[in-house]
């Protein structure tokens, strides 16, 4: 049973929460900004996200605090200085990221509370975060005010004039590499997600190549017990199902032979072997296993 939330006759702290649950993981940024006397402050947010490769744009809300309606220091500086420093949030310093987020007095800075170091920024006054691995120094562009009560958001664009990378992070192809970043994400209420290791998924679907597609596909495999949505997604993202000559020669696989020469029904077998195949992105044999399953090749 689905359970209808109408957010116009829930609590705003409750539907917050149910919101955050629903939307994540998001990404964090800590973002660095300065007041007009020249004092630096930083906050995480993790309403945050890029919206343009060109030219570079990065959003983040700033919003109202639910239980007085009062506003952020972040928004104060943005507002005063239209720049800022977006930097990513690490696993390495994810439990300094939680202690910026602490409401300390307007002054007081969050570098020094959360043991963060600040370097100087190449085209924007704020400081970037030494300890992160990639910082984005940025010129507001736009402050969208969502509304007035506890909660609203203010919309802050960002245009990116200048990025810094550490080398460490990057693969033999000059691209970050997941695992070396190693990204923490935001879920609702005290749950985060560590983006490295077994929680990172290649999936790799050609966009520009048509696919077969979910009605395609024989109902035996649509309708099938053993594989999952997932699985039978890949097939359908298939640009092709195989042919009687592919699916003959692959009747001389060893693990095909097996289960055909073992007298007995092959039906649940070969769609095991079939699950096994998609679990390592091998498309073309799972659908080959499955053709032999229902006599294709005769």
């Amino acid at each position: 049973m689905m359970r209808i939330i109408d957010p116009k006759k829930t609590a705003t702290r409750d539907f917050h929460q149910f919101l955050l649950g629903a939307v994540a993981p998001r990404p964090i940024a800590i973002v660095s900004t300065m007041d007009e006397a020249g004092r630096p402050n930083l906050a995480p947010y993790s309403f945050y996200n890029a919206f343009s490769s060109n030219p570079p744009v990065l959003v983040f809300s700033s919003n109202r605090r639910v239980v007085d309606n009062t506003t952020k220091d972040t928004l104060h500086n943005i507002l005063a200085t239209k720049e800022c420093v977006i930097n990513v949030v690490t696993y390495s310093i994810v439990r300094q990221m939680t202690i910026s987020s602490v409401q300390f007095d307007a002054g007081v800075s969050e570098f020094e509370m959360a043991g963060l170091t600040p370097v100087p920024s190449d085209r924007v006054a704020p400081f970037r975060v030494k300890e992160s691995p990639v910082q984005m120094e940025c010129k507001v562009k736009e402050v969208h005010t969502l509304g007035t009560h506890g909660g609203a958001g203010h919309l802050i664009v960002c245009e990116v004039v200048r990025m810094h990378i550490d080398d460490d992070i990057l693969d033999e192809n000059e691209r970050i590499d997941p695992h070396k970043i190693d990204l923490m994400g935001r879920l609702g209420r005290a749950y985060y997600v560590r983006c490295s290791g077994e929680a990172i998924h290649t999936i790799v679907q050609p966009v520009t190549q048509m696919v077969i597609g979910y009605q395609a596909l024989p109902p035996y495999v649509r309708e099938s017990h053993i594989l999952s949505a997932n699985d039978i997604a890949m097939l359908a993202g298939l640009p092709s199902w195989p042919g009687k000559e592919e699916v003959l020669a692959f009747r001389n696989d060893p693990e095909i032979k097996a289960i055909l020469e073992a007298g007995n029904p092959v039906d649940l077998p070969l769609q095991h072997l079939a699950k096994a195949y998609l679990s390592k992105e091998e498309r073309v044999k799972a659908a080959c296993a499955l053709a032999i399953m229902n006599g294709v090749e005769e």
